[in-house]
């Protein structure tokens, strides 16, 4: 059995745990064809970043912003967060062999309340949580995943990264994590190349196969 502290798992929310990034794809879809038509593919294109950084980049006007914040506050309140197939199990099977486990998401600390608030028993599967308010900035960049391997307190390079979008999979490469792609937003060959192993789901790890890849 792996020994406790030897090993951490850093995952991404949306689109690894929690089934949501077809739903956030209809907002951002039509944010973009209402904000800025001259981008194709605008909710593609801003996936893994914060909200403050999507809101700099591309919703400087205050007015603006201010209203795309408060339709994203009406979206996200009334949305549902369905865990993928497999997930709680491949999360016991980590505490059972003692690997500590934190969620590393773009989205805010408000609406990771909201999901522990509805979900209080999947909270008590991760040691951490980082989110838009423990970071200056966005994926791509490594810094969310380094920050935390250092929540759990684990080396990041025995920390094993799970990511399904291409921002979220070059951050955790260039962290020095090991790197397993999550093929539910993208599909499989979108993701090879870009991680030290590509798998459907969650449905398809355990410790034992996560052990397995290396970088």
């Amino acid at each position: 059995m792996t020994t406790t502290n030897s090993y951490g798992a850093l995952f991404d929310l949306d689109g690894v745990l929690v089934d949501t990034e077809g739903t956030y794809s209809l907002f951002w879809g039509e944010a973009g064809r209402r904000y800025h038509p001259e981008i194709p593919d605008f909710d593609m294109k801003i996936k893994g970043s914060t909200l403050p950084r999507i809101l700099e980049a591309y919703f400087p006007n205050p007015d603006i912003s201010e209203a795309v914040c408060a339709e994203l506050e009406v979206f996200e309140n009334a949305m549902d967060f369905p865990l993928f197939d497999g997930v709680i199990e491949f999360l016991s099977d980590l505490k059972k062999h003692g690997i500590p486990a934190a969620i590393v998401t773009s989205s805010g600390p408000d609406k990771m309340k909201r999901l522990f608030e509805r979900n209080p028993e999947f909270a008590s599967y991760f040691d951490a949580v980082v989110t838009s308010g423990d970071v200056t900035l966005s994926k791509p960049d490594p810094q969310c995943y380094i920050i935390g391997a250092s929540k759990i307190g684990i080396d990041i390079d025995r920390c094993y990264v799970f990511e399904d979008s291409i921002n979220g999979l070059i951050s955790g490469m260039a962290s020095g994590a090991t790197v397993i792609g999550i093929a539910t937003t993208l599909a499989a060959a979108e993701l090879e190349g870009r991680a030290h192993a590509v798998v459907p789901s969650l449905a398809s790890m355990s410790v034992d196969r996560m052990l397995e890849v290396k970088r």
